[in-house]
């Protein structure tokens, strides 16, 4: 990898020649080293904006606007209108960026300095250092172009002489504690310039406690704990059913994320202050019940009164849960942001119906998170995403490639995946019942279901400390209290979707026989994006069938246990992976490319698992898992 200095050192610097129009300016640009910014996925022209110069569009168009519908004290929540006026000639290549934190001057960024005054350049190269939050072309506004809405600004002897153009559009802003602004580009995403910025716009309340989100703490169903996000620093209250308890607070700081100085997204550009992470714990409860909570402080403000419930106690006889992979979070307007995971939102809505039925106990989210990869101001957005669902019920999380993965980052791969965050972020927003943060493995029960939840990017080779975990753990299980015994992991062992790189056959071959061994009912992974459901299977081959009941559902009968029932369901958010037409996998028996979830319901005597099509409502496939009490 290149160092950043000489990939500046040898840019090669462009300047436009002629300016036709308020709006239609191509700026200079540097032609950088785009493969040292390859350090993180899904590259696009909106990802690489802050790898190139900006400058001060050399407009003299004096009519310029940009206005914001709200100018101060936002709330929580907003859809803001944000109108561009006084354009003379529209084109397809303008456009608005949400900009966070504000700048006086978006085009001269101090980190960005550093690159200038290392070439020994002083001069005045503006560069836009601080990602966009999100970003909308103008022509979204289908009257912007056609210049519909017209304005006439300077009349000669009574007849007007010179028209300028407006348009307007929605953007969807939430609190994230610092100030937001507005900035209009002429030139597109490839070659920007910025032609007028707006009046920083600040929220009301940046120290309001927000997001909070629930996980269980240990197989009791009595303590559950509650983490919240804060612009304070100081301790903050949960108050429940006549308690309190304060907080505990933590963040982290660009100094804790991967990378080299100025070559990750996450301690670069895509940096965005977390705040402050509040974490306490709700005890003295009762298991399978439902309780209210509010947090905050006197000095901050306090959240709304919720309802949530306790997930059952491990060893008793029922559990109703929701289980998912690689969902992310998309858009609530028309903008382009980095790393759209487009089934998200439809998911999340049909999870939160399912939730508000009643008929859901806990949820299981089995790694890529919320895909910030290094884009930090992303983590807020997917709190905020989640957070119909998991400030009602536990959300328990296992790490994925997406958090975890970087070259310098405690991971058995790699690669680039988590855009410098290697876990940070996510072991501090969600912290699971590990016995090190750094070591994110645990296992839980609820209901009659023991639940062995592991990392497959930290080593899980044979005799690694993770391998011996889990041998431990799953050999310790007690079956007359948990009948069963459900693996869930990130990265899969089998699936017919084809890729470059495809499942880790050392990961196969070193804990496939852990499972075989132990006699696990079934093994849950996500990654691959898309819903396979296989027969009981072992070293590639099918060691049992399952037959139809009288329902016509598969079920598996475990009461002559021969093997695990695998299922990969990474179908939550990410853009789908297609199946090939001819799949000749015999060990293969459902594969659908949809997004949607899986529903599980788990008595002592059947374990049946649904996959629902988020869209429909559709169960796309179910089957279930049978053994007597004796088994």
């Amino acid at each position: 990898m290149p160092s950043p200095s000489s990939s500046w050192v040898f840019g090669l610097f462009f300047t436009a020649l002629f300016l036709p129009s308020s709006s239609s300016f191509s700026p200079p640009i540097s032609i950088s080293s785009i493969d040292e910014f390859r350090n993180y996925t899904a590259i696009s022209e909106f990802r690489i904006l802050n790898r190139r110069f900006l400058a001060e569009c050399p407009d003299t168009n004096p009519y310029l606007e940009i206005n914001v519908s709200k100018n101060s004290r936002l709330s929580d929540e907003e859809y803001l209108t944000v109108t561009v006026s006084g354009v003379l000639l529209p084109t397809e290549d303008d456009w608005v960026a949400m900009i966070s934190p504000s700048h006086s001057d978006v085009s001269s960024c101090p980190l960005a300095e550093i690159f200038y005054l290392q070439t020994g350049d002083l001069s005045n190269l503006p560069l836009l250092c601080h990602y966009p939050v999100k970003a909308q072309f103008v022509s979204n506004d289908p009257d912007y172009k056609s210049c519909k809405k017209k304005e006439c600004k300077k009349y000669d002897n009574g007849k007007c002489v010179v028209t300028t153009c407006a348009g307007s559009l929605t953007f969807h802003a939430i609190n994230i504690r610092t100030d937001i602004e507005f900035v209009f580009f002429a030139g597109g995403f490839k070659t920007p310039c910025i032609l007028t910025r707006s009046t920083p716009v600040s929220f009301a309340s940046p120290e309001k406690p927000l997001y909070g989100h629930l996980s269980s703490i240990d197989s009791t169903g009595t303590s559950m704990r509650l983490t919240w996000v804060s612009g304070d620093k100081e301790p903050q209250l949960v108050q429940y059913e006549g308690k309190s308890e304060e907080s505990e607070v933590v963040t982290f700081t660009q100094d804790n994320m991967c990378g080299t100085d100025k070559t990750s997204p996450a301690k670069d550009f895509g940096w965005h202050d977390p705040g402050y992470i509040h974490s306490a714990v709700m005890t003295g409860l009762q298991p399978s019940s439902t309780f209210s909570y509010k947090y905050g402080s006197e000095s901050v403000g306090w959240s709304d009164e919720i309802q949530f419930r306790t997930p059952p106690a491990g060893g008793s006889d029922e559990l109703r849960f929701v289980v998912f992979g690689d969902m992310g979070k998309a858009p609530r307007d028309n903008s382009s942001e980095h790393y759209i995971q487009p089934g998200s939102v439809s998911v999340i809505e049909a999870v939160t119906k399912e939730v508000s039925s009643g008929n859901v106990d806990s949820i299981f989210h089995i790694g890529d998170i919320s895909y910030a990869t290094g884009f930090l101001v992303e983590w807020d957005y997917f709190l905020h995403h989640i957070n119909p669902v998991a400030s009602q019920l536990s959300y328990m999380t296992a790490i994925g490639n997406h958090e975890m993965d970087y070259p310098d980052a405690e991971s058995i791969y790699n690669l680039p995946d988590s855009g410098g965050e290697c876990g940070v972020p996510y072991w501090t927003y969600f912290p699971m019942p590990t016995v090190e943060k750094k070591k994110p493995w645990y296992s839980i029960e609820q209901g009659s279901v023991h639940f062995t939840i592991i990392s497959t990017e930290h080593a899980w080779a044979e005799n690694s400390e993770q391998y011996e975990w889990m041998k431990k753990d799953m050999a310790s299980v007690d079956r007359s209290k948990t009948p069963w015994l459900v693996f869930l992991g990130h990265r899969e062992m089998y699936t017919s979707t084809q890729s470059f790189l495809g499942p880790d056959a050392d990961f196969l071959s070193a804990v496939e026989p852990l499972l075989l061994a132990n006699k696990v009912d079934l093994v849950l992974f996500g990654h691959v994006h898309n819903y396979e459901r296989t027969c009981a299977i072992y070293n590639s081959e099918c060691k049992g069938m399952p037959k139809k009941d009288g329902d016509g559902v598969d079920t598996y009968d475990n009461s002559n246990y021969t093997a695990p029932v695998q299922a990969v369901i990474g179908m939550a958010g990410f853009s789908l992976d297609k199946f090939p037409n001819n799949v000749n996998n015999a060990w293969s028996l459902s594969r659908i490319s949809e997004y949607g979830y899986v529903r599980g319901h788990a008595t002592r005597e059947e374990l049946k698992m649904e996959f629902v099509e988020s869209n429909t409502g559709k169960v796309g496939d179910s089957f279930r898992i049978i053994k007597s009490q004796s088994s």
